[in-house]
């Protein structure tokens, strides 16, 4: 009842934008206004500082450091390779992003989903595009039944169905089907976002069941959900298909949890930071930052 209203609400009374406030000037599929849909995207100059495996920050001291000296995975992929081939996001979580998905979550607002974020969701998708097999089983992370009952809807599965509906359209060599019966959430986990990254992986240890392995059986899999924070329901969910017999699983979601230094550190200039560079006898030099003061010595 409560998801109906809501629908209802956005299409017969707009009124102001539930995320800045705004009057809205028009009516809208969504009770967002197009400047903040206009300013939900990715931050500019920041893919470089990213793992090319998982999308967090590669996680040293220096991230435009270990961009210069060629380090491409963040040290929890280098130190043990989730099961997921790649995972990729459209944008941070934080500000629009952030707001749009606790419209959908926690307030019923479905249309977020179907006209905005699933969108979204397709363009990062599409990254993999030239990576992933041209045949890919589209499976949503699943909710406890019980939380999906409550809920009424799973963000996941709305958030798949729209990106797929939209990639139809953008990419129409590309064979995707939804599957969202072939994934089982067995265990309540409750609220992961109490928990650091140790105490994630073991709660979600035996979380997942695949329900219909035959369906994966040799085939690529895009799981795809609405935020990416740890990469431990990623990691549990793929460990769970590669064993039933998926040959490859990729993940796309909506947004991934950055730390705040990384969008500082993209917009510093190149020429503000250390690096690294090799000399003609191959030894290695230190570039020292511009700061555009003289050194006395």
């Amino acid at each position: 009842m409560q998801t109906v209203i809501a629908d209802l609400s956005n299409t017969l009374l707009p009124s102001d934008c539930r995320i800045c406030a705004a009057p809205m000037v028009a009516f809208g599929r969504v009770r967002v206004c197009e400047d903040c849909i206009a300013r939900l995207g990715p931050d500019a100059g920041q893919e470089e500082f990213l793992c090319q495996r998982c999308g967090d920050a590669l996680g040293m001291e220096s991230e435009r450091f270990a961009a210069a000296m060629g380090i491409r995975e963040c040290t929890a992929c280098r130190l043990a390779p989730p099961e997921f081939t790649r995972a990729v996001a459209f944008a941070n979580y934080d500000n629009e992003m952030r707001e749009m998905l606790h419209l959908l979550k926690f307030e019923g607002q479905r249309r977020v989903a179907e006209h905005v974020l699933g969108q979204r969701v397709a363009e990062a998708a599409r990254k993999l595009r030239a990576e992933a097999a041209a045949d890919l089983v589209v499976i949503p992370v699943p909710l406890f039944a019980a939380r999906e009952r409550q809920r009424s809807f799973n963000q996941a599965a709305l958030l798949a169905e729209a990106a797929v509906k939209r990639l139809r359209r953008l990419e129409p060599g590309w064979r995707l089907r939804v599957q969202v019966n072939v994934l089982s959430r067995v265990k309540d986990t409750g609220a992961l976002y109490r928990l650091n990254p140790s105490e994630r992986r073991h709660s979600l240890r035996g979380a997942f069941r695949v329900v219909d392995a035959a369906v994966i059986a040799g085939r690529e899999v895009l799981l795809i959900d609405d935020i990416m924070t740890t990469g431990a329901t990623a990691r549990e969910c793929s460990r769970v298909l590669l064993a039933a017999g998926a040959a490859k699983v990729w993940v796309a979601t909506a947004a991934r949890a950055q730390p705040e230094g990384i969008q500082r550190v993209a917009r510093q200039p190149a020429q503000s930071v250390a690096r690294w560079d090799a000399t003609p006898s191959g030894k290695p030099r230190t570039i020292e930052p511009d700061t555009g003061k003289r050194r006395s010595f």
